[in-house]
């Protein structure tokens, strides 16, 4: 019994003891957390683990016996994948038993809000600080175990316009030496790109391989639609990259110009595949396929003329039963193939365009109905070949991409010279639509 005496006692002293140290302690703890000295030397390993020169926490704010907050942290000018991080709202909480590993471990990071601006960067040596004797004592790292933002903007420069994804939830997880990235929720927002909602992504970045486990995005205001990627891209001296995209039921207006948005209907799917010794555009090849469901092309004024020269009405709104093509690119070379576009009954155009630099080529074989042709004397002067239920010709190519040439008008042209009455017919039909459309007639 005495033993057990003894036992308890002494249990019950070191508990005592224990209390009276950490009651001695806390205060002193919270003061040296709170201090400048702390706060300072947390920024110098913060900014040395990101690979900053320097950065800068707001006021350290004790909030419990291992953690801590603080308003914010900035760091900019950085050296690698990251080039400006600042984090507001921060919580964290410290693992002591990191010490045992030579780090200083941090649990459960959460960050309410922030923007994160990466960079694309050439590998060089970091410096390296000479270091005191007692070094060799203390924690080498600071050791993110999990960090979580509510809201964060991941941030580039495209096209010298500032881009990325803006309000997405990010979780931020160690692999090794390097980080996994997982984000959803939020918005994508690119130059040349219309904005897009972001499902989910997952990449992994080291010092020599950015790897891209998925990205998943949608239209804006269609969750039918939907946009995959997946691939790599070197970070170190190897700057290949190989990316796979898939597309489906995407609407087609929201990737049109402007001055098209209104006159065009459609929900595009396909492919693209994007390979290259680096991401210029110069050494990137790359193949892609293209369909689009439902095509409409709705009151194009391009249509409308046609329609005012033919006096057919039905030309100012097609439907389109096929509408598809295939692409290959090996910069300065690009070549749209198996081009298949129709209307049943009205035309079909099926062919090749090729395009070097900006100069274009090619030939499209174009079917139109007969009913159709019924302006134009002498089709098949034209059109001399006739199947399928369409008069066809052969329409070659020129020009440039900026100022594109076809040779079929100028084949019409010659056809109406030789029969002025018919010149003549349409230039009154065209003298009538203006006075109806002038005059408020029917």
């Amino acid at each position: 019994m005495t033993r057990k005496r003894w036992a308890v006692w002494s249990v019950a002293i070191l508990l005592i003891v224990g209390a009276i140290g950490i009651a001695w302690l806390n205060p002193r703890l919270t003061h040296y957390l709170e201090g400048d000295h702390f706060r300072a030397e947390l920024d110098k390993e913060t900014a040395q683990g990101l690979h900053f020169p320097s950065g800068q926490y707001a006021p350290i704010h004790r909030i419990g016996f291992l953690s801590a907050t603080s308003d914010g942290f900035r760091a900019a000018n950085g050296r690698k994948a990251l080039k400006s991080v600042d984090a507001l709202g921060i919580t964290a909480k410290f693992n002591p038993l990191g010490i045992f590993f030579r780090r200083w471990q941090l649990d459960n990071i959460h960050i309410q809000s922030g923007e994160v601006e990466v960079q694309t960067y050439t590998p060089t040596p970091e410096p390296s600080p000479a270091k005191p004797w007692f070094q060799i004592f203390l924690p080498r790292r600071v050791y993110l175990k999990r960090v979580e933002s509510d809201r964060a903007d991941v941030t580039w420069r495209f096209r010298d316009e500032k881009g990325g994804f803006f309000g997405a939830r990010l979780v931020i997880t160690p692999r090794g030496r390097d980080f996994d990235y997982e984000a959803n929720g939020g918005t994508l927002k690119l130059a040349l790109v219309p904005n897009l909602q972001l499902r989910d992504t997952h990449l992994l970045i080291t010092r020599k391989l950015l790897t891209l486990y998925n990205l998943d995005l949608q239209p804006i205001g269609d969750p039918t639609g939907n946009i995959h990627a997946e691939g790599t891209a070197g970070t170190s001296e190897d700057r290949s990259v190989n990316f796979n995209f898939s597309f489906d039921r995407v609407p087609v207006e929201q990737w049109m110009p402007k001055p098209w948005q209104d006159h065009v209907r459609g929900k595009a799917s396909g492919k693209i595949l994007w390979r290259g010794k680096n991401p210029k555009l110069e050494s990137c090849t790359g193949e892609a396929t293209l369909r689009v469901e439902n095509a409409r092309i709705i009151e194009l004024p391009f249509l409308e003329n046609i329609a005012k020269i033919t006096n057919e009405k039905a030309l100012k709104r097609l439907t389109l039963n096929d509408c598809s093509l295939a692409l290959t690119w090996n910069y300065p070379r690009a070549e749209i193939k198996d081009i298949a576009i129709e209307e049943n009954g009205k035309f079909r155009a099926q062919g090749t365009i090729q395009v070097e630099k900006k100069a274009l080529s090619g030939a499209i074989e174009l079917g139109v109905a007969r009913p159709l042709l019924d302006w134009l004397p002498k089709p098949e002067e034209v059109f001399p070949h006739e199947h399928d239920g369409y008069l066809w010709t052969t329409v070659h190519l020129s020009g440039t991409t900026d100022a594109p040439q076809q040779d079929l008008s100028p084949r019409i042209m010659e056809v109406l010279k030789e029969n002025p009455g018919a010149a003549l017919r349409l230039l009154f039909r065209q003298l009538s639509e203006w006075l109806s459309n002038a005059f408020g007639g029917e």
